[in-house]
């Protein structure tokens, strides 16, 4: 919530923070303040690789949502745009002009019916999901038996996630000043964005090139992923090297936030603490997600 908080008016999606344990009725309260309608995506404040990321139907899902939910999460409207793309920017803070590094497609796991197989011969036979079969089985436990029509498609996560099963596919071509200049208008109006991903959806490419018809889903900042290394079908000393190229820009700019402006670094006890304490919530969502239903 601290991010969104931070992003430009009207570019995210309309979201609540709910703590964890609040009372269900104040929980129905708030949802209905805001006035949102069903369906709304839930997810983790703090999270991780769409670990515990579900779309909510009816109160009765979000009463079996909240009551699971160790740790504050957070209620957002339901984006129903077509496409969903990772951008992955950065600038340093003394230029006008950042660089767009990366640009992927990304596509939620799913599966196709072909009027005979059950859902779970069809989970089966996806080479996608060779790695994330179990966890299915448990998430899609009550549909498992369905035979899907031919050609209906069954979406077996809205978080489009390759931790989830979700597919990458390469946008580099479409990198363009117009494109870039998009990320350089939201970069200074955060005035604190300088290096993350952006994960968002949109109407088409083209649009978002216009800065149209888009929705910022998450921005991932220093812990972000880049992502791009695995779209555009890298070998493994390129990926290295792109890897390498990006934790080189993220040195520059937290040394030049440091030198110039005062921010402080992490002592070594308070980074200690951090990353144990990301460990330990990151296990935590990990093991709650494969035990959880997808609705």
């Amino acid at each position: 919530m601290e991010i969104y908080n931070q992003l430009p008016a009207g570019t995210f999606p309309e979201t609540v923070y709910i703590k964890a344990g609040l009372d269900l009725c104040k929980v129905k309260r708030l949802v209905q303040e805001n006035h949102f309608s069903y369906p709304f995506i839930v997810k983790p404040d703090v999270g991780l690789m769409g670990f515990m990321f579900r779309k909510i139907s009816t109160f009765e899902e979000l009463t079996k949502y909240h009551q699971k939910m160790p740790v504050n999460y957070i209620v957002q409207k339901f984006v129903d745009l077509p496409v969903e793309v990772s951008v992955f920017y950065y600038r340093m803070p003394d230029t006008e002009k950042g660089t767009v590094s990366g640009f992927l497609k990304k596509q939620a796991p799913e599966v196709m019916g072909d009027g005979v197989s059950t859902l779970w011969q069809l989970i089966q036979r996806n080479p996608d999901l060779k790695y994330k079969q179990q966890e299915m089985k448990v998430r899609h436990y009550e549909r498992l038996g369905d035979v899907l029509p031919e050609g209906k498609r069954f979406v077996l996560s809205y978080a489009s996630n390759r931790s989830q099963g979700g597919k990458l596919g390469s946008l580099a071509h479409e990198i363009d000043a117009d494109l870039t200049n998009v990320f350089d208008r939201i970069s200074h109006q955060t005035k604190h964005f300088y290096y993350g991903r952006y994960d968002i959806k949109c109407a088409s490419v083209e649009k978002l090139k216009k800065g149209l018809d888009f929705s910022i889903l998450e921005y991932n900042g220093a812990g972000a992923g880049v992502q791009h290394v695995y779209g555009n079908s890298l070998s493994l000393p390129q990926a290295c090297s792109t890897i390498l190229k990006h934790w080189k820009m993220l040195y520059r700019i937290s040394s030049y936030n440091h030198k110039v402006k005062g921010i402080s670094y992490y002592n070594w006890k308070k980074g200690k603490q951090l990353l144990k304490a990301a460990r330990q919530n990151i296990q935590l969502l990990k093991k709650l997600d494969a035990e959880f239903p997808v609705f």
